[in-house]
């Protein structure tokens, strides 16, 4: 132990020396907390399956990663570039990671629930899970690594990188093969996503201009909002968890709101430009916003919900981020995963905490100094009223979840300490909402769109006031919102149902050409090729 401790003490030593002398490695410090911590997780789940200090360890790995995101706010803006790869002439862009205003609140977000996951986590009947907690602080190291991208090559080996993590850990983590189907689907749907920012970066080489984040040609933005689209997980709308894992809350939630940050992150780093196509997009984002705002305030719980709190505020950031205002986008990015990630992880039964998560309505109602107060700096013309009624929307479900206490678990058989940990996490995450309205980013200490904010409040309390008499707003619990996710995964299955029948077709005809006639049916078509050119050739 004599020699540990000095050694540990010199280590630390070099990593101060370390920063002061390159603050780009501020971005993998953050980062590599939380991938440390997770290999170090997966070494004791081999190595000492009975440890009970696997807990500590990825709590502490969370908290140094979540202390090192201030020390960015001494240097910013700042680079880190990795060296370019050969040959230049194909690879014109290095690796780049800048951290600056809408990258730290992003990166700051992504480490505040990862840490709140796991202090929640605790109370959970089934938590001793190091492999969900390993996945966590994975997600979260990769989180941090896309939201700081500076060009589209950086950002398409983290979105790959950040695919391939949630696919092991979900198919490690579910049973039984329509599960697996499910995931599968799902990175296939990002994947699809992936190949758009790479038609981006393709049309951009080929009109001659480099494309990063501060110099975008104009004809490529549609397919950045078009990537980002694709890549928000809505599909399948729920995870491939059963209603009683207790997987859909801790892990699923980093897994869902991380996800997503990450892929709306891009809007963020960009100013697309007004096209033709602009206002059909932005037709289409409204409607899709009013339906995930409607749905989520009819849902019968928040777990239920959460897809369509995932569909009503992404579309308020490609909303923002359409409008001409790539603030507002990382705003309601960031509010998306505060303010969803409180609502989320509080499973138990506290009438304090409840009331305390309605700071979470005031970081969504655009209001001066809130959180989103950057959101409506844009120009939405005639569609604002359908955009405060979208917000509206969105903020009264939120307010009618936040409330609700039916269902949800006592502590009273837990540990004192555990007592202690959950209302820690959830308080953590409703504090940074508050801090990031006034510190830290180009969005804070924002007065914004103050009299279309004051009227989104006006109408978020009158259907608050009505979902508690009126049964149109609060129907009982029921299966209708299951069928309404149903009814859009049947689109995506109908979709999906055509690509099994071609496979099944194209294996029909591998199986006949490599069966025992495979040579005859190899002639025949050889034949027909030959008089077909001899004809052409007459």
């Amino acid at each position: 132990m004599k020699k540990i401790v000095p050694k540990a003490i010199g280590q630390i030593g070099a990593a101060i020396k370390l920063i002061q002398l390159s603050p780009s490695m501020l971005i993998l410090i953050s980062c590599i907390f939380l991938f440390i911590t997770a290999l170090a997780l997966v070494l004791l789940r081999a190595f000492q399956p009975n440890a009970r200090y696997g807990w500590l360890v990825a709590a502490g790995g969370a908290l140094l990663s979540l202390g090192s995101m201030f020390a960015w706010l001494t240097q910013m803006p700042f680079d880190l570039s990795l060296p370019a790869w050969q040959p230049v002439t194909l690879f014109t862009s290095p690796i780049l990671f800048r951290a600056n205003g809408i990258s730290w609140v992003l990166a700051m977000s992504i480490t505040a629930l990862t840490f709140s996951i796991l202090l929640t986590t605790v109370t959970q009947q089934v938590y001793v899970n190091s492999l969900a907690w390993a996945g966590t602080l994975t997600l979260g190291g990769l989180g941090i690594l896309a939201v700081s991208a500076h060009n589209p090559l950086t950002l398409l080996l983290v979105w790959a990188a950040l695919d391939l993590a949630e696919l092991i850990t979900q198919l490690s983590s579910v049973k039984g093969a329509d599960n697996n189907e499910r995931v599968v689907i799902a990175f296939s749907t990002r994947a699809l996503g992936i190949g758009f920012l790479l038609w981006a970066n393709i049309l951009a080489a080929a009109g001659g201009s480099t494309f990063d984040f501060q110099s975008m040609p104009a004809n490529v933005g549609i397919f950045l909002v078009i990537a980002a689209g694709l890549r928000l997980g809505v599909y399948p709308l729920h995870l491939p968890y059963s209603a009683d894992s207790a997987l859909r809350r801790g892990f699923g939630t980093g897994l869902r709101l991380v996800g997503a940050v990450a892929s709306l992150s891009v809007l963020g780093h960009v100013q697309i430009p007004p096209t033709n196509l602009t206002p059909v997009l932005m037709f289409f984002a409204i409607v899709a916003a009013i339906y995930g705002g409607w749905m989520w305030l009819r849902a019968p719980d928040d777990l239920n919900g959460r897809p369509f709190w995932m569909v009503g505020m992404a579309s308020l950031a490609l909303l923002a981020a359409l409008s001409g205002n790539p603030l507002g986008a990382a705003a309601w990015s960031s509010a998306l995963i505060l303010v969803g990630g409180a609502l989320f992880l509080a499973s138990t039964q506290n009438r304090w905490i409840s009331r305390a998560m309605l700071i979470g309505a005031w970081s969504l109602s655009t209001l001066p100094f809130s959180l989103t107060a950057s959101a409506w700096l844009g120009r939405l013309g005639f569609f604002l009223p359908l955009v405060i009624i979208a917000q509206a929307l969105v903020v009264a479900g939120f307010v009618r979840h936040a409330l609700r206490l039916s269902g949800r678990e006592t502590l009273d058989s837990q540990p004192s300490w555990t007592r202690l940990a959950n209302p820690v996490g959830i308080g953590l995450l409703l504090l940074f909402q508050l801090l990031l309205g006034w510190i830290g980013w180009d969005g804070a200490l924002q007065v914004g769109a103050w009299l279309q904010a004051l009227i989104a409040s006006l109408l978020t309390g009158g259907l608050v006031w009505a979902s508690r008499r009126f049964r149109l707003f609060n129907p009982v619990r029921a299966h209708w919102v299951t069928a309404a996710g149903t009814r859009i995964n049947a689109i995506y299955e109908g979709l999906w149902s055509v690509y099994r029948s071609l496979g099944r077709l194209s294996q029909a005809i591998l199986v006949t050409l490599e069966g025992e006639g495979g040579i005859m049916w190899t002639l025949l078509f050889l034949a027909l090729f030959v008089t077909l050119l001899t004809q052409g050739a007459r």
